[in-house]
């Protein structure tokens, strides 16, 4: 580029005038109207001034001066019409202001053929991403007369977790699972639904950012494709209502109701069909609770397995022998420690959490007592994000790592 001879200053010496008169001004504690001036200064000098300018400026520290050149009038080339379309599709998908303004300038300007662009990009985007684990999420817990459903989420980051776009999507979800095919039977205990059962059916969207009808699989591709993280739907589970009962539910960490990270969920069945279910709500709300503090893993007694207390019993046997007692003693320490086994994973053995002067089964003698029929829990169950993927997870990485060897 040419310029007329009789300057006398070049551009690398008055953006480097620029820089030390920020500097200084940064430095004395006056602030923002001198480098506004400083700045108009600066540009005023470069208009007028008519040089040849080199392509590398002989003082390197010029460079940051001469990027804020170049961002400057960068930013001034959108119009604000092209602003305002930015401004919209962004708002319309929560994708980043990078992606929104190379979507619409690629599309010339078309807002909608843009918005589809962005969705393509997208699923392209989280197929990639769909290999890296997610064990962070929610779940969501759907209801109704009949049966209680749970789903878990899958995501990256707690950050995603607290998205509004993935919280809709998980209770979207959970109420989706009320409805699937044969999980209004009335069996006892929990009924698993397979992931791939849920992500073929049709879903029906009202959120802002994400609506209109779509399967749940390209539902949650396109909410990964928004969130720039690995969404997966994990598992869900359907706990049916017993024939006159209730089907409790508690979930801990909830950011809104319906959403959680830990869940208790129990049925409860009274035996005479006209005692009045209040009471036994009340406290079936109590044990839900309970069941997430306290982990059960069992029922009653008779459910726990014969592996697990024969396992339990080498371990208290192995330990009871190392006192040096005689074997008439360490049978009954042994059996001692088996009492307390039970009263830690035992769910009718534990002590209530309410009021640890009782423990659960004497909690039901008592509600049995104030309806005037017996009640008993029909089954429980406990969820917890995440739970099994790290270890999971860390099984493959050794596998991985022996196959290699």
């Amino acid at each position: 580029m040419a310029f007329r001879g009789g300057a006398t200053r070049s551009l690398g010496s008055i953006l480097c005038s620029y820089r030390s008169s920020t500097t200084a001004t940064a430095a004395n504690g006056r602030g923002f109207s001198t480098c506004v001036s400083n700045k108009r200064a600066v540009f005023s000098q470069v208009t007028e001034t008519q040089t040849s300018i080199p392509l590398r400026l002989a003082n390197p520290q010029c460079g940051s001066a001469l990027f804020l050149l170049r961002t400057l009038s960068v930013g001034a080339s959108s119009s604000p019409d092209q602003m305002s379309l930015i401004k919209q599709l962004r708002q319309r998908t929560s994708a980043p202001i990078k992606d929104v303004k190379a979507a619409l300038i690629d599309c010339n300007w078309e807002i909608e053929a843009a918005l589809k662009e962005l969705r393509r990009r997208g699923k392209v985007l989280a197929s990639k991403k769909s290999s890296r684990m997610a064990s962070e999420g929610l779940l969501a817990l759907a209801q109704n007369e009949s049966r209680a459903a749970i789903i878990e989420l899958n995501c990256e980051t707690d950050f995603v977790a607290r998205n509004e776009i993935f919280q809709y999507l998980a209770s979207a979800l959970a109420k989706q699972a009320l409805l699937v095919e044969g999980s209004s039977q009335q069996v006892p205990g929990v009924i698993p639904i397979a992931s791939e059962h849920l992500e073929d059916l049709k879903l029906n969207l009202e959120h802002p950012k994400i609506s209109g009808e779509t399967t749940v699989q390209n539902a949650i591709t396109e909410v990964a494709a928004v969130m720039g993280e690995n969404i997966k739907l994990r598992r869900g589970f359907v706990m049916p209502t017993a024939s006159h009962g209730v089907v409790s539910t508690y979930l801990h960490a909830s950011p809104q109701p319906g959403l959680g990270r830990i869940a208790g969920i129990l049925s409860l069945e009274v035996e005479d069909k006209s005692a009045p279910l209040d009471a036994i709500q009340r406290v079936g709300s109590e044990l839900a609770m309970h069941v997430v503090a306290a982990k059960p893993l069992f029922l009653t007694k008779e459910h726990v397995s014969s592996d697990a207390l024969e396992s339990e019993r080498e371990i208290l046997k192995s330990q009871a022998e190392s006192t040096g007692k005689s074997q008439m003693a360490i049978d009954k320490i042994v059996e001692g420690r088996l009492r307390k086994y039970y009263e830690e994973v035992v769910l009718m053995e534990q002590k209530f959490i309410v009021d640890d002067s009782v423990n659960v089964k004497t909690l039901l003698d008592k509600l049995s007592k104030e309806v005037g029929s017996p009640v008993k829990i029909e089954s429980f169950f406990r969820m917890e994000v995440g739970e099994g993927i790290q270890r999971l997870e860390a099984s493959n990485t050794s596998e991985n790592l022996a196959e290699a060897a």
